[in-house]
């Protein structure tokens, strides 16, 4: 079986293997054949050996935790041969901390949790792979290969829906959102804020290339300028860049009981100075919350699924804008422009 493999917390040694092991039952009952991965900022991090953890007693791990799949069996009745799928990236940590017990592993205390493709456990860059039934999330068959963005749409679903739990703390009637980044999290998160009938709002510095035009196709409205220069204060903020001059600059456009959401950090980021006092001044004077938020949980990935099932499907298909053979594995690792990349297998 072929596999993109890494020896974690060593730069440069992705391998593209031909003789991998089958998956084992016990990564689970369901048995997928790969169609497609995903990669992200987070693969690029494994690849430069600053992250990533392999299974225990091995040195290898394998890549890739944005999935895509075709059940081959699933002896348990959860999904049929043939059903489109993806498999949920985290797992609870086996104490587990009360979190985890609870099904919210996206909350996990204790940092024992594991990631498939990032931290112990083999990921779904290979040409068969396993999970378990209850981490299975079955997708409309004709998403195709618009289903490899469930798992960064799970992302943006547990930040939309952290945000409406924080804005059910008293009278909440936000009209105008704000997502700052056109990359594939903050598009995503425009398209819930869309689906949701908020005027929304991308802000971003290209000019040229898809990204303006996917925003305006899906009905937002689409800037290039300075933070400084936009003329209204959103209810919602959705930061979708972890670059600190934005993170340090949207947040006093949040209107009064507005939320400001952070989706991510920056790892190249350099370090910036902050006003706290300023901070301090917006988040008590107008009621205003800033949370933080990472991963996604099992609620999550089912609304991710809901959200794409009725998206446009030309419009998500748009996001995609590298699509590469196994073989040319290391191209698409090497890919910086566009949006999305993925690997077909």
């Amino acid at each position: 079986m072929r596999a993109l493999t890494v020896t974690p917390g060593k730069a440069d040694s992705l391998r593209l293997v031909d003789d991998a092991p089958e998956p084992s039952p016990d990564e689970g009952e369901v048995l997928v054949e790969a169609v497609a991965v995903g990669i992200c900022g987070t693969d690029g991090e494994i690849l430069g050996g600053d992250y990533g953890e392999p299974p225990p007693g091995r040195d290898m791990l394998v890549l890739g935790h944005e999935s895509l799949g075709r059940v081959i069996e699933d002896p348990s009745g959860t999904t049929r041969p043939g059903d489109l799928v993806a498999g949920i990236v985290r797992r609870p940590d086996p104490v587990p901390c009360r979190y985890c017990a609870a099904g919210e592993w996206d909350m996990c205390t204790n940092g024992r949790y594991t990631e498939c493709g990032i931290k112990a456990i083999d990921g779904f860059a290979r040409q068969r792979w396993r999970v378990p039934a209850e981490y299975a999330v079955p997708l409309r068959p004709e998403l195709g290969l618009a289903g490899v963005l469930l798992e960064p749409t799970s992302v943006v679903a547990k930040a939309w829906d952290h945000v409406d739990k924080i804005g059910a703390r008293g009278f909440w009637a936000p009209q105008r959102v704000l997502v700052t980044g056109a990359g594939p999290i903050g598009l995503l998160a425009a398209l819930l804020s869309v689906q949701r009938g908020l005027e929304t709002h991308v802000l971003a510095r290209g000019t040229s290339g898809p990204k303006p035009e996917l925003a305006r196709r899906l009905g937002a409205t689409y800037h290039a300028v300075p933070v400084e220069e936009l003329d209204f204060d959103p209810d919602v903020i959705i930061e979708c860049t972890g670059a600190p001059p934005v993170v340090r600059e949207v947040f006093s456009k949040l209107a009064p009981n507005g939320i400001g959401c952070l989706t991510g950090i920056n790892a190249k980021a350099h370090h910036i100075e902050l006003d706290l006092n300023e901070l301090n001044r917006c988040l008590v004077l107008k009621n205003n919350v800033l949370f933080g938020t990472v991963n996604a949980n099992r609620r999550h990935w089912r609304q991710a699924a809901d959200a794409l099932a009725g998206a446009d499907h030309n419009w998500l298909m748009g996001l995609i804008t590298h699509r590469y053979g196994l073989d040319d594995f290391e191209r698409a690792y090497a890919e910086e422009e566009g949006i999305k990349t993925v690997i077909e297998f």
